[in-house]
């Protein structure tokens, strides 16, 4: 939670009563650390597929842990049987996503004074 604070109430101005919500113990998390043991990285996945709260600390942007970590979510969205991934990127994150084989769907909204696009990515459960 201290870099989810950092990140959107700090950085990016989000008020820290929308970045806490009651869905954080119903999630799987991924947290990425430094060889120190502090956290860097984190995101969530939604018990409803959602991916969400992706954040990395600014020293450590693009060295790769974002998309360690989204990818992390996907293998785990698709070991729970998902058949997709959604979430709802932000605007300058777009590209990073598209990397990821997400797709935009719908219009560009805002959302805590942010610009968002919703993306989807289809996947394979385990298994199938």
């Amino acid at each position: 939670m201290p870099l989810r604070e950092r990140v959107f109430v700090m950085e990016q101005g989000v008020p820290a009563e929308l970045e806490r919500d009651a869905n954080d113990p119903h999630c799987r998390h991924v947290v990425a650390t430094a060889a120190a043991g502090d956290v860097v990285g984190t995101g969530r996945l939604l018990p409803d597929g959602h991916i969400g709260r992706m954040a990395v600390a600014a020293a450590w942007r693009n060295r790769g842990i974002g998309g360690r970590m989204l990818e992390a979510l996907v293998i785990e969205a698709g070991r729970l049987g998902f058949r997709e991934v959604v979430l709802n990127a932000q605007i300058d994150a777009v590209d990073f996503y598209l990397r990821h084989g997400f797709k935009p769907e719908g219009d560009v909204f805002v959302e805590a004074g942010i610009r968002h696009q919703t993306m989807r990515r289809a996947l394979v459960p385990a298994g199938a």
